[in-house]
Parts: C-alpha cells; sequence; structure tokens
C-alpha cells in the first residue's frame, strides 16, 4: 500500500508517545513543569501533554531506574528539536536538569534523562534534513 493521506499516510495525521512510568508524579511534573509541555487532558493515571505536532501521554505502569535505562530496558529516545541547544541546555540546567551536551561534525545534542532513567535528547531543528 503506498503513503497517501487516506492509506498508510492517515497513521501518521495524530501521532502519540505512550510513555509507562513508575514515578508517575515525578515524571509528569518533569515533562509539564520542567520541560514546560502543556497538559493537553487528565484521566486517572494519565495526563497527556502537547508535544509539537502530537502527544506525549505520562501513564503509569512503567519501570523506573536511578540512571540512564539500558537499550535492552528502553531502546528508545524523546528527540526535542529545538532551535538553539545550547540557549535550551542552559534553561533546562537551571531548572536542575543534569544534560550533557556533545558536539559532532553534523551539529550539537544534548542528552539528558527523566526521573524514571528514560533517555530524552536535544537536537537543533535547522537541521536541513528534517527541512525536506
Amino acid at each position: 500500500m503506498a503513503y497517501t493521506e487516506d492509506g498508510l499516510g492517515a497513521l501518521t495525521q495524530h501521532f502519540g508517545i505512550i510513555l509507562g512510568t513508575e514515578r508517575y508524579e515525578e515524571c509528569l511534573e518533569f515533562y509539564r513543569d520542567k520541560l514546560g509541555l502543556p497538559v493537553w487532558f487528565e484521566k486517572d493515571g494519565l495526563c497527556c501533554l502537547r508535544f509539537g505536532a502530537g502527544y506525549l501521554m505520562i501513564e503509569t505502569g512503567g519501570l523506573a531506574r536511578n540512571q540512564r535505562k539500558a537499550n535492552s530496558e528502553n531502546p528508545t529516545m524523546l528527540r526535542f528539536n529545538v532551535r538553539d541547544v545550547e540557549s535550551v541546555a542552559k534553561l533546562l540546567r537551571g531548572c536542575g536538569v543534569d544534560l550533557e551536551l556533545k558536539t559532532f561534525a553534523w551539529g550539537v545534542v544534548g542528552t539528558f534523562i527523566d526521573p524514571d532513567g528514560n533517555a530524552c535528547e536535544l537536537k537543533n531543528s535547522d537541521d536541513p534534513f528534517f527541512g525536506e
């Protein structure tokens, strides 16, 4: 089946990420208050936050670690495309987020973890690859 708006393209019209958490309240505070994702709606045991053109749903039922989870536990990383990685990194550090900047030939990323040990990353949004 070809990618069209009424075929497989319909799968991406309203995308979302569901993140199961053990430390629900701490993760909700992290994504909502520290990272500034606005609340869309809440129900018992879950909160749906706006995440660009999609959503990030924080739910109970995950597994927490006191450090970054191994890829065997969670091979997914949440990517936040921002205009200026270094200025956003400075803001997040000011909110108490431990963040590591890494510079590569292709750009700068800022890596950090949420209260459950899930990996997150800042990346510059002006990457020409994403402009296509």
